[in-house]
């Protein structure tokens, strides 16, 4: 099946998915097997939220919790939150204030916290998800606070593949049997993001494109909003 042409109706699936390669995953970012987080992405989103030069993080789909415990080195009270209960677990055995809550929990109110920034690093995965859960996140934003969401870049991700919205299928191409099952991503183009927040209520303040070292292409793309 084409990546994509994939029918996920069904956005359960994205997260049975990463369940199955949360161990995978983990080993991949801790050892630092991806070079696009080792040489552009991670250190792009760590520096953005550390430039708002905030008191307390959100960080909403952490996966294993490598952003909360840099974040927590550097004298900033964080913490991460997943509906994946295996990637909580990977991420309390390596220290940190975690906990399962998935986007429902978000979209209905049942999330007890709050903080000046949050953060959404490659997290927004899903369609129909994305949109009332952009809308519902100012009630956990404290005054003047901002969402910092980290992205794959549109540009880069659609490949040779058409640019527009859709779904693909991220197969795990070289990264050998680690990861066994395939996982469903939901791409948007460059316009369609801005729009989305947009109608959920955000004023994009800044739009960065870190830049790979190598290439000199765009290795992701970093929006900062605010509450409109």
């Amino acid at each position: 099946m084409p990546d994509n042409d994939f029918p996920c109706a069904d956005e359960a699936i994205v997260l049975q998915s990463w369940g199955k390669n949360a161990k995978a995953w983990t080993r991949a970012v801790r050892t630092n097997a991806i070079e696009s987080r080792r040489l552009v992405t991670n250190q792009a989103i760590l520096d953005a939220v550390v430039a708002r030069q905030p008191r307390t993080v959100l960080d909403i789909g952490c996966g294993e919790g490598w952003l909360v415990r840099a974040l927590a080195a550097r004298g900033i009270r964080a913490t991460g939150i997943d509906a994946v209960p295996a990637l909580i677990d990977q991420a309390r055995e390596a220290g940190g204030e975690f906990q399962v809550a998935s986007y429902e929990d978000i979209i209905a109110s049942r999330l007890e916290l709050k903080a000046d920034t949050l953060v959404c690093n490659f997290a927004l995965l899903g369609e129909e998800s994305v949109a009332p859960l952009l809308r519902s996140l100012p009630a956990l934003l404290e005054e003047n606070g901002r969402l910092i969401v980290q992205t794959v870049h549109p540009l880069m991700a659609c490949g040779e593949r058409a640019y527009a919205d859709g779904w693909r299928l991220e197969s795990w191409a070289g990264f050998g049997d680690a990861f066994p099952s395939p996982a469903p991503w939901y791409f948007r183009t460059l316009s369609s993001w801005i729009a989305l927040f947009v109608s959920a209520g955000w004023q994009l303040c800044q739009v960065q494109e870190p830049l790979h070292p190598s290439t000199g292409k765009p290795a992701s793309v970093i929006f900062t909003a605010q509450k409109a």
